[in-house]
């Protein structure tokens, strides 16, 4: 696999507010960054979680979405969605996101990332878009994109290759772990395998639900 980034996103200081019961600050509304950015072992210079509960952290410092799945959204919802719409730090072109095997790793300018996790659509995303039902429709859809892990610093920018220079043989994909935490629940025992390289934040609730969907030997 070799694909490309077509964009560089962060979300900087200047965070909007989405309308709601009680309107909230978000650092989903991201915004091109011309130049190479750097990478360092928190996420991309510049960018900004504002709820730490659920975005940042181990496994979820960079976040890829593809141009292909941005494409089939702009046609579904007539509308156009640049780079940043999805939330995302990276546009890419050529990557298979929702087929992509937890702990397969990529090199992408002078940083190495590491393929952890889905990302779950939340209120706040939906109402961003102001999109009615957008997340039954997003989970509905699937391409739901991939978290990264910075397992090396470094710095990267718009044109640079996504290099695979490792894929893991247990065959436990974004799509897989999409699935099994939200419409087929029933298979969370087939994520066993990817285990450790799942966010911190998810593992212990994963290894819960391993646990109650695996059938004791004997």
């Amino acid at each position: 696999m070799t694909g490309r980034v077509e964009a560089v996103c962060v979300s900087g200081t200047d965070l909007p507010a989405v309308a709601g019961r009680k309107p909230v600050r978000t650092g989903i509304d991201k915004r091109l960054v011309e130049g190479r950015v750097a990478v360092g072992e928190h996420g991309l210079d510049g960018d900004v979680q504002v709820n730490r509960k659920y975005h940042g952290g181990d496994g979820q410092q960079v976040y890829a979405y593809a141009q292909e799945d941005a494409d089939w959204w702009a046609a579904e919802l007539g509308r156009e969605l640049p780079p940043g719409r999805f939330g995302e730090n990276l546009r890419t072109t050529g990557v298979d996101l929702t087929h992509a095997v937890l702990g397969e790793r990529w090199r992408v300018g002078t940083a190495l990332l590491e393929v952890t996790a889905p990302r779950i659509p939340c209120a706040n995303f939906a109402r961003f878009w102001d999109v009615p039902q957008l997340v039954k429709r997003f989970t509905a859809h699937g391409a739901p994109g991939a978290y990264l892990r910075v397992l090396e610093t470094g710095e990267l920018g718009a044109g640079d290759l996504v290099e695979l220079v490792h894929r893991p043989d247990h065959g436990v994909t974004v799509d897989l772990v999409f699935r099994a935490w939200t419409t087929q629940k029933y298979r969370a025992a087939e994520l066993a395998p990817a285990l450790d390289v799942l966010p911190e934040r998810n593992r212990a609730k994963a290894a819960e639900r391993i646990a109650a969907r695996t059938v004791p030997a004997g």
